[in-house]
């Protein structure tokens, strides 16, 4: 259930604002409204934090040395010079790598000319004997006027290079289009060579010292969180409005806005009657950013983690449908993985892992409870169709064989018709209990019969899909199956939009007639959706049978290792696909078929109260 809130406001004198936010973080239970905050602390602490993320990133980069135990917790000020150490470190090592690949770019490039030391052109130069290095073609180079003085350095096949003697720094205009001068180093190739050793002999030193400072990576953590905290509270203290008292009275005051859920307001009055704040609390009205807190038993609390993962909110004022989110999420889970072979390895890690939980006296996961629950739907799932690793059904044992649902048995040459047709049930089942959840939310309201309409619509759109999928001789499109089609559509028409006047429901029915007809292929296109659970499980079976086969001729044989790497590395393989087609097409048809139905947009955001962070 979504936990109803108030909305409170808090006036306190303005030279509070820190005793007052203290007090509350203390408290807990305040969810603050975000404001746009700016200050001198705010800025420093941003600053301070975004260093220390990079040097996390610097130091989770770096391998931990084999049997050294972490460092003691350093205090604050010793962490923040850890950092600046690691930024200096992080610095000095990255120019030795550019220092090493610029020089090594340049020794390249110098290598036919041999040694390169420029001090010595500028020695010559002040001399009054100017040095031009130049690389040509041989056949330039040897039509070159006697006037020319040069010195040859190398000829390679076509290209000579030589040196240009002259008296004055001017390149003379005789010289061929296809001489090019050689660009000189700043300093000798000898200098670059010992810069490059140097470079190189400092970066196990550097690599060292960062592994020093990298067993301080849980201080530098609990760094960053002691930071966090302080720029939540220094955000939170700087969006405070505050206003001037009358010119009578000094001073002025500062107000805060935020959500509390309504069982813990007397907290709120209590902290407000003793510090002497001025409180208003009311009901948020329809354009207030509410914030939405979830509580649910501890069963259907098993689909939290999942809802966590994926990072959706139902609004404030939205449905919260977690107990039926579990509930087909667990049947969709089954369905694609199909396996009970599968199933009954996911029970056997989450239930070892539970135990090992339970013994060390630690608190038990939601998420392995979780993955208990899929586990068992998937072995349920796969002992009804009489899956088991993708072995074929007549090489399973009797007893397999004979716990399998006839009807869905793969044994059955009608299974996957059978399966199609379960797999629209569901769709049925599913988009006509959003509508239900709708008739019954707008009960009092014309609206209600909207969503008898699209009920309605449901069921007839249903039997058109058997008829056009299926079998249209079983499933013929009857006047029954007609008339709900047609009498939901008039009554979702007329009433879908209703908003205190039936014809103003009508006229916005008309403006959007369009959208409103394409409501009836929508609906055919949705429950035809749910046919993805046929094909991808499907799928997945084809894959591990096909895996079966490639280990098969191996077995019984000297490289009977080579089929069991196979069936490992192959089974692992489709396992993880499975789960990714979990998240793809099993939430999806939560998080879409079902949510659009129910007019569910998922906008919401969690109620996270001003609090103390608590260390996990």
């Amino acid at each position: 259930m979504i936990v109803p809130m108030k909305k409170i406001t808090l006036v306190m004198l303005d030279e509070e604002r820190r005793t007052a936010l203290s007090s509350l973080r203390d408290l807990g239970v305040l969810h603050i409204e975000k404001r746009t905050a700016a200050s001198h602390d705010v800025s420093e602490l941003q600053a301070q934090l975004s260093r220390i993320d990079q040097c996390l990133g610097v130091l989770s980069e770096i391998k931990p040395e084999k049997g050294r135990a972490p460092s003691a917790s350093l205090d604050r000020n010793s962490a923040l010079s850890l950092v600046d150490s690691v930024f200096i470190l992080r610095d000095e090592k990255r120019s030795a790598i550019e220092l090493i690949a610029r020089n090594v770019a340049e020794i390249e490039r110098l290598s036919p000319w041999g040694e390169v030391d420029p001090s010595s052109f500028n020695s010559l130069a002040d001399q009054g004997i100017y040095l031009f290095p130049l690389e040509m073609s041989a056949a330039s180079y040897a039509k070159l006027a006697d006037s020319v003085k040069t010195v040859l350095l190398s000829k390679e096949g076509k290209v000579a290079r030589c040196v240009l003697v002259q008296e004055d720094d001017l390149l003379p205009e005789s010289l061929p289009a296809d001489a090019v001068e050689l660009a000189l180093p700043e300093i000798s190739t000898a200098e670059m060579k010992a810069q490059v050793d140097s470079a190189r002999a400092s970066l196990p030193r550097i690599e060292k010292e960062l592994a020093e400072c990298a067993l301080n990576l849980a201080s530098i953590e609990a760094l960053k969180r002691e930071i966090t905290a302080e720029l939540e509270f220094e955000t939170v203290r700087a969006g405070m409005e505050s206003i001037e008292l009358s010119a009578s009275k000094s001073g002025s005051l500062a107000w805060l806005t935020g959500y509390v859920p309504t069982e813990d307001v007397h907290l709120v009055k209590q902290a407000a009657a003793s510090h002497g704040w001025a409180l208003l609390s009311d009901v948020p009205s329809e354009e207030d950013l509410v914030p939405t807190k979830i509580r649910n038993n501890r069963v259907v609390n098993l689909i939290s983690p999942l809802l966590e993962f994926l990072g959706t909110v139902p609004g404030y004022r939205e449905l919260d449908i977690s107990l039926w989110f579990l509930l087909f999420f667990g049947i969709f889970f089954a369905m694609i993985f199909g396996d009970a072979g599968y199933g009954s390895l996911l029970v056997l890690i989450s239930s070892g892992l539970i135990v090992s939980s339970l013994r060390k006296g630690k608190k038990v996961a939601t998420g392995l409870v979780m993955f208990l629950y899929l586990g068992l739907m998937t072995v349920v799932w796969g002992v009804i169709t009489c899956t088991w690793f993708g072995i074929p059904a007549a090489s399973l044992p009797d007893a397999l064989r004979s716990i399998a649902l006839p009807a869905f048995s793969n044994e059955n040459p009608d299974s996957a018709t059978n399966i199609k047709i379960f797999c629209f049930t569901l769709g049925l089942i599913q988009i006509s209990l959003a509508h239900v959840i709708g008739v019954f939310r707008y009960i009092k309201s014309f609206k209600s019969l909207g969503e008898l309409g699209s009920l309605m619509m449901t069921i007839g759109m249903y039997f058109v899909v058997l008829n056009l999928v299926v079998d249209a001789q079983k499933y013929p499109l009857t006047n029954v199956v007609l008339g709900l089609i047609g009498v939901g559509f008039l009554l979702n028409f007329v009433f879908i939009n209703y908003d205190g006047s039936v014809g103003k429901g009508i006229l916005e029915s008309l403006k959007n007639i369009i959208t409103m007809l394409l409501g009836i292929v929508n609906m055919f296109g949705d429950i035809m959706s749910y046919i993805r659970l046929w094909a991808v499980g499907l799928a997945g079976s084809a894959i591990s049978a096909t895996i079966n086969s490639m280990a098969g001729p191996f077995l019984g044989g000297f490289i009977i290792f080579a089929a069991l790497l196979i069936l490992f590395f192959g089974h692992g393989l489709n396992f993880v696909m499975n789960a990714l087609s979990v998240i793809v097409h099993g939430v999806r048809l939560n998080t879409l078929e079902f949510s659009n139905h129910l007019g569910l947009t998922w906008s919401g955001f969690k109620y996270e109260p001003f609090a103390k962070a608590v260390e996990k």
